[in-house]
């Protein structure tokens, strides 16, 4: 359809506005307000937007933001301090997930190298869907919360290990950007470089630029100019390949010891949200309902499985951590979908030839629909399970002292 970007900024607005009051109103919350209007505008049911790749590109831009800001609640004598819970609950989830999916990758006859990618890649969660919910709910200090904070961390900090170990996975060798072949080390020395640049320049050049900034006391200014750092951190990661949503999860830790961080966090705070709606309803227009029209059992066959194995490695790792047993399916049901990085991980292994065009259209199809079925999972978890819970009058284990997690303040919007 030849319509204009304002005339789709207005169908997702009004898409908006309406239908997450409404959710909100049914007790459905606001991410799956946001995922059912993505569905209602999307190309499959009224067809008011049309093609997804530019609106989707400006929506991750939500999730980028989103990271930056949970980066810069993360100072990094606090994340060594949680090492234990991130490294420990966060690495055994990635490891036990991305064992289990291979295996049954490799069970049901991909190639070893075909099934390490897709393991890797589906063993992330959605830390867009997951904080949003949990904070929608209060839970971020629980139990659950707390250790589903430590997972999401490290499966963001994952993607930088899996994005160096995709082109290895590769049947054939990748053309760089230049026309010419790219080894993996040359690849690898570039991320490096990337990252040093990132840690180096937010930590000897940012703070004297935000310092000339203030001295402005020109407000705007200060929110143009966190916004450039981002989108210009964002670009070099995307340059080199690498996901903008992890460069600025860095920037942000990098930043987090900064005296600015709570006058950064203000001010990108509001478009944080609305890019994130804007993110959660690109993912509900971008569902392929044609796709799944031609494998009607195929994909919620897919879907399932993907789930019920992350639920049940999650609630294995509820048990192993003494997590009580109704917050472990707070937990268990909170992580099982596949993850917005995802998304970014599919294309790289179609840049760098890992999986065939057709298994990765198959599979961002049962992400997309995993990550809309959570808000649902959360739902039955809150008016079934929990109120089961309570009825049992179940006591609490002993909670175990663990250092908390900071809660990401969901902040009302001004």
């Amino acid at each position: 359809m030849g319509h204009g970007i304002l005339f789709d900024a207005f169908i997702y607005l009004s898409a908006a506005v309406i239908a997450v009051p409404l959710a909100k109103r049914w007790g459905l919350g606001s991410v799956l307000g946001y995922l059912l209007a993505g569905i209602i505008i999307g190309p499959f049911l009224l067809g008011l937007v049309g093609e997804q790749k530019d609106v989707m590109h400006f929506a991750e831009f939500g999730v980028v933001l989103m990271l930056f800001l949970v980066g810069l609640e993360l100072r990094p004598a606090l994340l060594w301090q949680l090492k234990g819970p991130i490294l420990g609950t966060g690495g055994l989830q990635v490891l036990l997930t991305t064992a289990a999916l291979t295996g049954v990758a490799h069970l049901i006859g991909l190639p070893l190298q075909q099934g390490l990618a897709i393991g890797l890649i589906l063993a992330l969660s959605s830390t867009a869907i997951v904080l949003q919910s949990l904070q929608e709910r209060k839970l971020m200090q629980s139990e659950s919360g707390r250790s589903a904070f430590a997972v999401l961390l490290f499966q963001d900090i994952a993607v930088i290990p899996i994005l160096a170990i995709l082109p290895l996975l590769a049947m054939a060798p990748v053309a760089s950007n230049g026309g010419s072949e790219l080894a993996g080390w040359q690849h690898g020395l570039l991320v490096v470089a990337a990252i040093s640049g990132i840690v180096l320049g937010g930590h000897y050049l940012m703070r004297p630029v935000f310092r000339a900034i203030a001295q402005s006391h020109m407000r705007e200014i200060f929110v143009a100019a966190a916004l450039l750092l981002v989108i210009a951190i964002a670009v070099l990661m995307e340059s080199v390949g690498l996901s903008p949503a992890l460069g600025s999860f860095l920037a942000g830790v990098v930043l987090a010891d900064s005296e600015y961080r709570h006058e950064l966090e203000a001010d990108i705070e509001p478009f944080k949200g609305l890019l994130l709606g804007l993110f959660f309803m690109s993912v509900g227009a971008g569902i392929d309902f044609g796709l799944f029209a031609e494998h009607p059992f195929l994909i919620p066959t897919l879907v399932v499985c993907l789930m019920v194995l992350k639920w049940l490695v999650l609630m294995a790792l509820g048990f192993i951590i003494r997590i009580s047993p109704s917050q472990r399916w707070t937990f268990g049901l909170a992580l099982a979908q596949g993850g917005e990085f995802a998304f970014v991980l599919f294309s790289f292994a179609a840049q760098n030839r890992v999986l065939p065009g057709e298994t990765i259209s198959l599979l961002t199809l049962v992400v997309a629909l995993s990550m809309a079925l959570t808000p649902l999972l959360l739902i039955l978890n809150d008016r079934v399970i929990q109120p089961w819970f309570d009825y049992r009058n179940q006591s609490d284990a002993p909670q175990h002292e663990q250092p908390r997690l900071p809660c990401l303040q969901h902040r009302p919007s001004s």
